[in-house]
Formats: structure tokens, C-alpha cells, sequence
């Protein structure tokens, strides 16, 4: 029976994985979008000291990275502590090197936002004699991220709402697998 509860606990975490997956990365994307179309390139190289000029930007991203590295608070902890939880006894092996990926992905992220948000402020080059201006977040870009990262918090203080959707679905699953 322990098994098969760890087994359960796995499948719904990583149901619910997908769902926080969707909102952060979705979050994540748009705000590249945004770097991009005021630098025209992603090259992280290109940027540095942006929180400077663009703060509520800056803010953004930084919530929503840390979000997705399932932070507590945040959908991403309740997706990971529970297929870790679920996995361990089963795959501890697995679990392992799944913690290990999670404190990799955690070191590129915060490299990242230190390369580009922190420091003398540098922006891409712009065509000869054309400044390149850097806005903070506008009103519609707003309007397309914060929900996202919004509905990650929301999940991540109360996620029995979906859990109690996705448990007997995953308990379903598993019956089916087991036959």
C-alpha cells in the first residue's frame, strides 16, 4: 500500500507539474518577449543593470523564476515536493539526480537574472544614431503576465481546488497501469 501511495502521489504531483509548468513557463516566455522587443536579441551578453530601467520588469522575472524553481509559495513547490515525496522510496536513484537537475536549473537562473538585471546598465547596440530606449512593462504586457504568475501563487497557498480534480484521475491511472 506505501507503494502504491507514493506512486499516486507522484502522478499527481506531475499533473500538477504540467499545470504550474504552463502558467510559469508561459509567464517566463512572454517576458522574453518583452527583453526581446526592447533589445531585439536575446543574447544575455547584450544586457546588463536592466532592473534599473525597467524595475517592475526586473520584479516580474525575477518572481517568475523563482516560481518556476518551486520555490515554496509558489505551484512549482507543490508539484515538486510532491513527485520528490513520491519518488524517493520508489526511485531513489532518480530522485537523486532530479533534486540535482532542480539545483542546476537553479544556479543557470540566477546567473541569469544577475547577468542581465544587475550591474552598470548596458543595453544592445542600436542603429547608428538611434537611442535605444527601454521602457518598463506597458499596460498589455502586464495584463498577459501578471495573471499567469497570479494563478501561481494562487495554486501554490491553495492548491486543493485542482488537486482534488487531478487525484482521482491519477488514482484511475494508476489502477489501469496495474492491471
Amino acid at each position: 500500500a506505501g507503494q502504491e501511495e507514493a506512486r499516486s502521489l507522484a502522478v499527481t504531483g506531475s499533473v500538477f507539474q504540467m499545470v504550474s509548468h504552463g502558467l510559469l513557463t508561459g509567464a517566463l516566455f512572454l517576458l522574453s518577449g518583452v527583453l526581446y522587443e526592447r533589445g531585439r536579441t536575446y543574447e544575455m551578453s547584450a544586457y546588463s543593470g536592466v532592473a534599473e530601467r525597467a524595475p517592475v520588469f526586473a520584479a516580474l522575472t525575477g518572481v517568475a523564476a523563482f516560481a518556476s524553481l518551486g520555490l515554496p509559495g509558489f505551484s512549482g513547490f507543490i508539484a515538486e515536493f510532491q513527485i520528490l515525496t513520491g519518488s524517493l522510496g520508489p526511485e531513489p536513484i532518480a530522485t537523486g539526480l532530479a533534486v540535482l537537475g532542480i539545483l542546476l536549473t537553479a544556479g543557470l537562473f540566477l546567473r541569469a537574472l544577475q547577468q542581465v538585471f544587475l550591474g552598470p546598465l548596458r543595453l544592445p547596440v542600436a542603429a547608428p544614431g538611434a537611442d535605444r530606449p527601454f521602457p518598463d512593462v506597458r499596460l498589455h504586457e502586464g495584463l498577459a503576465i501578471v495573471p499567469l504568475l497570479v494563478l501561481g501563487v494562487v495554486l501554490g497557498l491553495a492548491p486543493r481546488f485542482v488537486l482534488d480534480v487531478i487525484e482521482p484521475a491519477s488514482r484511475a491511472v494508476l489502477e489501469l497501469l496495474a492491471r
